[in-house]
């Protein structure tokens, strides 16, 4: 992997994204969101995650993150490994699932593929950290983040969307997940 693409310096805010195998909308159902929210709460509460922005679409997730403690790479790599367990056991289990065998195979073969697995690949194995140097660079990621689900038609205004901290940002309300707010001054909508 290019070092233009790793945690380089833990005391830098990073946009991160990374996303499911060959782009699989896995996250169509509310009860596998549910799972990311969860972990990164945990990640939050016991590794020392700062999130600072976040969206989950269906097939990847935007996040702008920092932490004083733990390095990011690890509380990435640990939240990765967790949730794909989740989620694989959560569409496995699901009887709803029309695409249940259609999604474990393809996530099968993807680890079958990849000799870093044990036959079973949820993410790809990037998450994209691109260090965010300059106000103008962090207000860009944080519109890109926020209206993303307006640019894929899920809905019409990014402070309508669950899975986000758009909320946070334009003051319609409280978000699922407590984030830190960017400074004011640097951020305007």
């Amino acid at each position: 992997m290019s070092s233009k693409y790793t945690f380089s310096e833990n005391d830098h805010l990073y946009f991160v994204s990374f996303a499911v195998v060959n782009w699989v909308d896995a996250f169509t159902r509310r009860e596998y969101k549910d799972i990311i929210v969860n972990s990164l709460k945990y990640c939050q509460q016991k590794k020392g995650l700062e999130l600072y922005a976040w969206v989950v679409m269906t097939s990847h997730i935007h996040l702008i993150i920092g932490s004083a403690t733990n390095t990011l790479s690890d509380i990435m790599r640990d939240m990765k490994k967790h949730t794909s367990s989740k989620i694989k056991d959560a569409i496995d289990s699901n009887f709803k699932e029309s695409r249940k065998e259609w999604m474990m195979d393809l996530f099968r073969n993807a680890g079958k593929a990849n000799s870093n697995n044990d036959n079973f690949q949820f993410w790809q194995q990037d998450n994209h950290p691109i260090q965010l140097i300059t106000p103008k660079f962090t207000h860009q990621k944080l519109d890109y983040i926020h209206n993303n689900p307006v640019v894929e038609g899920i809905v019409d205004k990014p402070e309508d969307y669950l899975y986000s901290s758009a909320r946070d940002y334009y003051g319609t309300g409280k978000g699922l997940l407590d984030i830190i707010l960017i400074d004011p001054l640097i951020v305007t909508y």
